[in-house]
């Protein structure tokens, strides 16, 4: 209660992790998104918090209707928030700690599309495999994508890579096998191409599980939620009466974000999907 700051100001950070896992054939076999909110408090005092989402259940329990309204599911908080109350009013109330915590968790099932769409075309052949990756943007041309990372598998006996790419680098992690297509801003609404080509021995398993990995894509989408959940408000009570500043960010980022690959043989034996 003795805390006192010279500048009281609060910050909520709400983050979101976009779990995908798409088949060699563009179905979208899972899809979930994982929320959380985290909190940097710098009030003086103990302050009375009130913080208002756009919940659907709080919305409909009150007789009211709203199209962005959120579902959230497996709602969790921080020790400080009220639990009693939200249960049976959905009213988040709390006086939070003072620095920085994790104040609330939740979980969402997605039926939208992917954020970042990748279609990977392999071509085999007997000394050679060539790959079109193909990365198009969901989102809105408003928003950008920064630091994407596209890592896609190559055979443990690739050779000699070559590569072409419409935007970014593109490089080869020896280690892990594995051609990296970096582009460090993707705008909503935008496709870009690469292309790559190895050499391969010409005495090879043909049994090569390398191939068996899915390819995996990785970004971070600044002021933007995938779910649309939206900070109403924050209403900040202290008992001397002091005006205080609530700050909110919104960050999208990948979670496990996976897509499988499909893969072409040319040469005379039938070919054969991985």
């Amino acid at each position: 209660e003795g805390i006192v700051h010279k500048k009281n100001e609060i910050f909520l950070d709400v983050i979101e992790f976009a779990n995908c896992l798409i088949s060699a054939e563009g179905t979208v076999l899972h899809a979930e998104i994982l929320g959380t909110i985290k909190m940097k408090s710098f009030l003086s005092g103990m302050p009375e918090l009130k913080l208002g989402l756009n919940d659907k259940v709080l919305y409909e329990a009150r007789g009211r209707r709203n199209k962005k309204t959120v579902d959230m599911e497996d709602v969790r908080f921080h020790q400080c928030v009220r639990h009693s109350r939200f249960e049976t009013s959905r009213t988040i109330s709390f006086i939070p700690p003072d620095g920085e915590f994790d104040f609330m968790t939740y979980r969402l099932d997605s039926k939208v599309r992917p954020l970042i769409w990748v279609e990977c075309q392999i071509e085999t052949y007997p000394t050679r495999i060539e790959y079109l990756v193909k990365a198009k943007s969901n989102f809105k041309r408003r928003s950008t994508a920064n630091n994407v990372r596209i890592s896609v598998p190559v055979p443990y006996d690739a050779d000699s890579p070559k590569f072409k790419s419409s935007v970014g680098t593109v490089g080869y992690d020896t280690e892990a096998s594995m051609m990296i297509w970096k582009i460090q801003s993707f705008p909503g609404q935008k496709q870009y191409i690469m292309r790559g080509h190895f050499g391969l021995p010409s005495i090879r398993n043909e049994e090569d599980a390398s191939m068996d990995r899915a390819l995996d894509v990785k970004f971070e989408i600044p002021f933007f939620t995938i779910s649309g959940v939206q900070v109403r408000y924050l209403k900040i009570t202290e008992k001397s009466g002091y005006q205080a500043l609530p700050w909110v960010r919104y960050i999208t980022r990948n979670g496990n974000y996976q897509i499988r690959l499909s893969l072409k043989h040319n040469k005379k034996k039938k070919s054969k999907r991985v």
